[in-house]
Protein backbone atom coordinates (compact mmCIF):
# COMPACT_ATOMS: atom_id res chain seq x y z
CA UNK A 1 0.00 0.00 0.00
CA UNK A 2 1.80 3.13 -1.22
CA UNK A 3 0.10 5.56 1.15
CA UNK A 4 1.72 3.91 4.18
CA UNK A 5 5.23 3.91 2.70
CA UNK A 6 7.63 6.38 4.39
CA UNK A 7 8.03 9.72 2.62
CA UNK A 8 10.52 12.54 3.05
CA UNK A 9 9.42 14.53 6.06
CA UNK A 10 7.48 11.72 7.73
CA UNK A 11 8.18 11.03 11.39
CA UNK A 12 10.52 7.99 11.22
CA UNK A 13 9.45 6.81 14.68
CA UNK A 14 6.08 6.01 13.13
CA UNK A 15 7.61 3.17 11.11
CA UNK A 16 9.58 1.43 13.87
CA UNK A 17 6.58 -0.78 14.61
CA UNK A 18 6.45 -2.17 11.06
CA UNK A 19 10.02 -3.39 11.11
CA UNK A 20 11.85 -0.73 9.07
CA UNK A 21 15.43 -0.25 10.19
CA UNK A 22 16.21 3.35 11.05
CA UNK A 23 19.41 5.06 9.95
CA UNK A 24 21.73 7.22 12.09
CA UNK A 25 19.57 10.34 11.61
CA UNK A 26 16.36 8.47 12.43
CA UNK A 27 15.28 8.09 8.81
CA UNK A 28 14.20 4.71 7.43
CA UNK A 29 17.13 2.90 5.85
CA UNK A 30 16.84 2.25 2.14
CA UNK A 31 17.85 -0.89 0.31
CA UNK A 32 19.78 -1.27 -2.91
CA UNK A 33 17.70 -0.72 -6.05
CA UNK A 34 17.27 -3.47 -8.66
CA UNK A 35 20.42 -4.15 -10.72
CA UNK A 36 21.11 -1.87 -13.66
CA UNK A 37 24.08 -3.86 -14.94
CA UNK A 38 23.49 -7.57 -15.44
CA UNK A 39 26.93 -8.77 -16.58
CA UNK A 40 29.04 -11.27 -14.66
CA UNK A 41 32.50 -9.75 -15.09
CA UNK A 42 32.13 -5.98 -15.15
CA UNK A 43 33.48 -3.65 -17.83
CA UNK A 44 35.86 -0.75 -18.14
CA UNK A 45 33.26 2.04 -18.30
CA UNK A 46 34.70 4.89 -16.20
CA UNK A 47 35.56 8.26 -17.70
CA UNK A 48 37.87 10.99 -16.46
CA UNK A 49 37.61 14.76 -16.72
CA UNK A 50 40.75 16.61 -15.62
CA UNK A 51 40.33 19.48 -13.17
CA UNK A 52 41.86 21.93 -15.67
CA UNK A 53 39.50 21.01 -18.54
CA UNK A 54 37.94 23.97 -20.32
CA UNK A 55 34.49 24.96 -19.04
CA UNK A 56 31.48 23.86 -21.06
CA UNK A 57 29.72 27.18 -20.56
CA UNK A 58 31.01 30.71 -19.97
CA UNK A 59 28.53 33.42 -19.00
CA UNK A 60 28.99 37.06 -20.08
CA UNK A 61 29.86 37.96 -16.46
CA UNK A 62 32.72 35.41 -16.49
CA UNK A 63 31.02 32.70 -14.41
CA UNK A 64 31.72 29.22 -15.75
CA UNK A 65 30.04 25.82 -15.62
CA UNK A 66 31.74 22.47 -16.08
CA UNK A 67 29.46 19.59 -17.07
CA UNK A 68 31.15 16.87 -15.02
CA UNK A 69 28.43 14.23 -15.54
CA UNK A 70 25.20 15.10 -17.31
CA UNK A 71 21.92 13.27 -16.85
CA UNK A 72 22.34 11.99 -20.40
CA UNK A 73 25.76 10.56 -19.60
CA UNK A 74 24.54 8.85 -16.40
CA UNK A 75 21.36 7.45 -17.98
CA UNK A 76 19.30 9.80 -15.85
CA UNK A 77 20.75 8.77 -12.49
CA UNK A 78 22.18 12.21 -11.62
CA UNK A 79 23.79 15.32 -13.07
CA UNK A 80 26.96 16.83 -11.57
CA UNK A 81 28.31 20.30 -12.40
CA UNK A 82 31.12 22.54 -11.15
CA UNK A 83 29.85 26.10 -10.86
CA UNK A 84 32.54 28.82 -10.67
CA UNK A 85 31.52 32.36 -9.81
CA UNK A 86 33.55 35.53 -10.14
CA UNK A 87 33.68 38.25 -7.49
CA UNK A 88 30.60 40.10 -8.82
CA UNK A 89 27.30 39.30 -7.07
CA UNK A 90 25.44 36.53 -8.90
CA UNK A 91 23.16 33.55 -8.40
CA UNK A 92 19.45 32.69 -8.41
CA UNK A 93 16.91 33.79 -5.82
CA UNK A 94 14.49 31.46 -4.03
CA UNK A 95 12.89 28.76 -6.18
CA UNK A 96 12.05 25.06 -6.07
CA UNK A 97 11.92 22.03 -8.35
CA UNK A 98 9.12 19.46 -8.48
CA UNK A 99 11.06 16.67 -10.18
CA UNK A 100 14.64 16.82 -8.89
CA UNK A 101 16.65 17.20 -5.71
CA UNK A 102 19.63 19.55 -5.67
CA UNK A 103 22.81 19.27 -3.63
CA UNK A 104 25.48 21.92 -3.07
CA UNK A 105 29.08 21.21 -2.01
CA UNK A 106 31.22 24.31 -1.57
CA UNK A 107 34.75 23.97 -3.00
CA UNK A 108 36.15 27.50 -2.58
CA UNK A 109 35.09 30.89 -1.30
CA UNK A 110 31.96 31.90 0.56
CA UNK A 111 28.52 31.21 -0.96
CA UNK A 112 25.17 32.22 0.48
CA UNK A 113 22.70 29.31 0.15
CA UNK A 114 19.04 29.82 0.98
CA UNK A 115 17.56 26.83 2.84
CA UNK A 116 13.94 27.97 2.64
CA UNK A 117 14.18 29.93 5.89
CA UNK A 118 17.46 31.83 5.89
CA UNK A 119 20.58 32.53 3.85
CA UNK A 120 23.38 30.30 5.18
CA UNK A 121 26.92 31.66 4.81
CA UNK A 122 28.64 28.50 3.59
CA UNK A 123 32.39 27.82 3.34
CA UNK A 124 34.57 25.16 1.65
CA UNK A 125 33.51 21.70 2.79
CA UNK A 126 29.92 22.74 3.61
CA UNK A 127 27.15 20.65 2.05
CA UNK A 128 23.46 21.47 1.58
CA UNK A 129 20.84 18.99 0.33
CA UNK A 130 17.47 20.19 -1.00
CA UNK A 131 14.81 17.52 -1.70
CA UNK A 132 12.21 17.99 -4.46
CA UNK A 133 9.89 20.83 -3.43
CA UNK A 134 12.48 22.41 -1.14
CA UNK A 135 12.85 26.16 -1.56
CA UNK A 136 16.45 27.21 -2.15
CA UNK A 137 18.72 29.69 -3.90
CA UNK A 138 22.39 30.66 -3.93
CA UNK A 139 24.41 33.83 -4.24
CA UNK A 140 28.01 34.91 -4.22
CA UNK A 141 28.08 38.30 -2.52
CA UNK A 142 31.56 37.94 -1.01
CA UNK A 143 33.40 40.15 -3.56
CA UNK A 144 35.76 37.17 -4.13
CA UNK A 145 35.59 34.18 -6.50
CA UNK A 146 33.72 31.09 -5.29
CA UNK A 147 33.19 27.57 -6.58
CA UNK A 148 30.87 24.67 -5.78
CA UNK A 149 29.55 21.37 -7.04
CA UNK A 150 25.86 21.14 -7.95
CA UNK A 151 24.26 17.72 -8.16
CA UNK A 152 20.74 17.04 -9.43
CA UNK A 153 19.05 13.68 -8.91
CA UNK A 154 17.62 12.19 -10.93
CA UNK A 155 19.64 13.55 -13.82
CA UNK A 156 17.50 16.15 -15.59
CA UNK A 157 18.74 17.95 -18.74
CA UNK A 158 19.99 21.01 -16.81
CA UNK A 159 22.46 21.97 -19.56
CA UNK A 160 19.63 23.44 -21.67
CA UNK A 161 18.52 25.48 -18.67
CA UNK A 162 22.03 26.77 -17.92
CA UNK A 163 22.58 27.67 -21.58
CA UNK A 164 19.15 29.28 -21.92
CA UNK A 165 19.85 31.66 -19.04
CA UNK A 166 22.19 33.62 -21.32
CA UNK A 167 19.27 34.74 -23.51
CA UNK A 168 16.79 35.32 -20.69
CA UNK A 169 16.91 39.13 -20.98
CA UNK A 170 15.80 38.96 -24.63
CA UNK A 171 12.75 36.78 -23.84
CA UNK A 172 9.27 38.15 -23.36
CA UNK A 173 7.59 37.61 -20.00
CA UNK A 174 5.55 34.77 -21.52
CA UNK A 175 8.67 33.15 -23.07
CA UNK A 176 10.49 33.35 -19.71
CA UNK A 177 7.51 31.73 -17.96
CA UNK A 178 7.40 28.88 -20.47
CA UNK A 179 11.19 28.44 -20.23
CA UNK A 180 11.08 28.21 -16.42
CA UNK A 181 8.20 25.73 -16.37
CA UNK A 182 9.91 23.62 -19.07
CA UNK A 183 13.03 23.45 -16.88
CA UNK A 184 11.21 22.87 -13.56
CA UNK A 185 12.23 26.20 -11.99
CA UNK A 186 9.39 27.61 -9.93
CA UNK A 187 10.21 31.00 -8.37
CA UNK A 188 8.94 32.15 -5.00
CA UNK A 189 9.12 35.44 -3.16
CA UNK A 190 11.64 35.18 -0.33
CA UNK A 191 9.16 36.62 2.18
CA UNK A 192 6.66 33.87 1.25
CA UNK A 193 9.29 31.14 1.78
CA UNK A 194 9.64 31.68 5.50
Amino acid sequence: MLSSYPRIGDDPRRYGSIGLRLGPRGNPRVSYPPPIYHGDTGKSLAWHRPFDAQPDLVYPNGNTVHYLATGGETDGLFGLYRWNMGPEPSGPGPHFHRTISESFYVLAGSILIFDGKEWLDTRPGDYVYVPPGGIHGFRNESAAPASMLLMFAPGAPREAYFEGLIGLAEMTHEERSVFMVEHDNLWVDESDAR
